[in-house]
């Protein structure tokens, strides 16, 4: 857990494309891939993943796309993350590993306890705080392009 997967990265950094970019409309996979480079291949089972757990709404049609399924202050990078590690693998990689007592009862414990602390931290980290430092980053977003205020 304390190397992220590109799969991962990939997720974290589209639903913050949603995020950050939807203004709207829903945002098409093609414009996710335009702007962050992620491959086409990645996303689209990335993205009907997160449609399942309930962080992506999906809409179809010719205009149709992705958009948040709840507020983005309302989603978190560790739901994020569980919905990748849960594609990625359903078992404990290291359950069948042999290790010697010392590895069993201290090193692989303590490695645990890690990857507690840090989902916690992810946990209290929501998609709007990464919108949040987008914008004072200066990243210029695509959402007012989106905007109608015709009446």
């Amino acid at each position: 857990m304390l190397r992220p997967s590109k799969k991962m990265l990939f997720a974290i950094e589209a639903v913050l494309d949603i995020a950050y970019h939807a203004g709207g409309e829903p945002v098409q996979s093609r414009e996710i891939t335009r702007r962050q480079g992620i491959p086409r291949r990645y996303l689209e089972q990335t993205l009907q993943q997160l449609v399942r757990a309930g962080v992506l709404t999906g809409v179809r049609g010719p205009r149709g796309g992705y958009r948040l399924a709840r507020e983005r202050r309302r989603i978190s990078v560790g739901e994020i993350v569980r919905v990748v590690r849960a594609l990625e693998t359903a078992e404990d990689p290291y359950q069948d590993m042999p290790a010697s007592e010392l590895g069993k009862q201290v090193i692989r414990p303590m490695w645990g306890d890690l990857s507690e602390e840090i989902m916690s931290r992810l946990d209290a980290i929501t998609v709007d705080d990464l919108c949040m430092r987008a914008y004072k980053g200066g990243i210029p977003s695509e959402a007012h392009q989106k905007l109608d205020f015709i009446i």
